[in-house]
């Protein structure tokens, strides 16, 4: 069950072959884009917009940073096991793609509307049901996008090359995620909100018609409704039962933890620790996993996948470890080697989890990319929730000073413990995350030549359950 390129539809046959047009790859990583447009600017402002600017009590945060969680423990596995299960017209996971886009970019031009005046119970309140609806119509989209990949690219190789192209232009989403919202964000309390709102709304639409355009460009194949369903209780036990899975979520999480604490703690390592231009820690980060991205696969074909993801994660935690004894004006040198270390998982993962779905299609004789990813997003989400609560709980706990309650001028000066805090948030505690992870890796069953490398499944070649074409 491979694909074959036979027109700019992209629809799918079964010779073998790794080469994409140039089309499909703009159109690939134009949802890339889209998604990480979007979460890079909720991910950097989210804390920063209830917290420093609106003065939502950290206490009240971290109870919606825990219902977020919870509800996270339910739409992921949902959302994945309906991806695999879906039959329609357009496929399994393109009306997800279809009809979810514009729903994700109403859901976060919502996030950023609630009311500066109001009572710290109405923020909440918003502040939780936008969260839930952005997460709902996120985990939609950024599963089937996911799902997608293990079927159009069936060998190693050729999904390293899509992938790349999806991780290069997310990178180029999270910098745009950063940077945009970065010129329009109120920095003195009674700032005007509406730069922020009316530019969060022309992000939203951009980024419903790029991932629209996605399921224009790319076409399942017929033959993935063949695959037979599986109940939701079999799928459980498949999942779980599944211990390259398990060790790779194990790891993912903690990269997962890695970036939101650096992207959640950005904008306060600018404003209160360098103070400096945003766009200086914003080169260090970016810039670096830019760079990162081509060493990732180059690292990949001299090592195999699982060696280059351990050395990208060790060479990044020790680079975020350094920053704790850095001097102050060195901070953005322990940043970038963070940042490369980080490039390793961004173009990396989803091509591991290739080869979790390749095992679990020799045990089961299906093709369930939709489950394992959506239960990776139960076991790895809970990470953006944690790191959530730990900027804002630490902070809060080193006296930092909001600038909801700043009675005049940008910046007031912060207590010493607040930029202590702030440096650790970006420099030994993700370290140690990405330290913990390549150690992770170790236990890893499938190696570093596991990867589907000639194309063809088990299945195609009279092993599994599926009969080939």
């Amino acid at each position: 069950m491979a694909l074959s390129i036979r027109s700019e539809n992209c629809s799918l046959g079964d010779s073998v072959t790794s080469a994409f047009s140039v089309r499909q790859k703009l159109a690939w990583g134009g949802a890339a884009f889209a998604t990480a447009l979007l979460s890079g600017s909720y991910g950097a402002l989210l804390a920063l917009f209830y917290h420093d600017t609106l003065g939502l009590p950290a206490r009240w945060i971290a109870v919606a940073a825990a219902i977020y969680a919870a509800w996270n423990a339910i739409n992921d596995p949902l959302f994945g096991y309906l991806t695999d299960n879906t039959r329609s017209r357009w496929g399994r996971r393109m009306p997800y793609l279809r009809f979810g886009g514009p729903a994700l970019g109403l859901a976060f031009f919502l996030v950023w509307l609630a009311p500066a005046s109001a009572d710290p119970w109405i923020q909440f309140w918003w502040m939780l049901f936008a969260m839930l609806l952005f997460d709902t119509f996120y985990t939609m989209v950024s599963l089937a996008d996911s799902a997608l990949l293990p079927e159009v690219a069936e060998s190693e190789d050729a999904r390293a090359e899509l992938q790349a192209w999806g991780a290069a232009f997310s990178l180029a989403g999270l910098m745009a995620g950063f940077m945009i919202p970065n010129m329009v964000r109120p920095r003195i309390a009674g700032d005007s909100l509406m730069p922020l709102r009316a530019t969060s709304a022309v992000m939203g639409i951009g980024a419903a018609l790029l991932i629209f355009h996605l399921s224009q460009v790319f076409h399942e194949r017929p033959k993935s409704a063949a695959y037979p369903r599986c109940g939701p209780w079999k799928a459980l036990r498949f999942t779980f039962s599944s211990r390259p899975f398990l060790v790779l979520s194990a790891q993912n999480f903690m990269s997962i933890l890695t970036q939101a604490l650096l992207t959640g703690c950005l904008f306060y390592l600018a404003d209160y620790v360098l103070k400096g231009p945003t766009l200086l820690p914003l080169l260090a980060l970016f810039g670096a996993l830019m760079i990162g991205i081509p060493l990732a696969g180059a690292a990949r074909r001299r090592l195999g996948l699982v060696g280059a993801q351990q050395v990208f994660l060790a060479v990044g935690g020790l680079g975020l470890w350094s920053i704790l004894w850095l001097p102050l004006h060195w901070t953005l040198l322990g940043l970038s080697i963070g940042g490369i270390g980080l490039a390793g998982p961004l173009a990396l993962t989803n091509v591991l989890f290739g080869q979790v779905a390749d095992d679990d299609e020799r045990r089961s004789g299906m093709r369930r990319e939709g489950s394992f990813f959506g239960a990776n997003a139960l076991l790895t989400k809970p990470a953006q929730s944690l790191a959530l609560a730990l900027i804002a709980g630490c902070l809060e706990r080193a006296g930092f000073i909001p600038h909801a309650k700043q009675l005049a001028g940008a910046f007031a000066s912060q207590p010493a413990d607040a930029g202590n805090v702030i440096r650790a948030l970006v420099g030994p505690v993700p370290g140690t995350a990405m330290l913990i992870g390549a150690t992770l890796l170790f236990f890893y069953p499938l190696g570093r030549g596991s990867g589907r490398q000639d194309g063809r499944s088990d299945s195609e070649n009279g092993q599994g359950q599926i009969s080939s074409e």
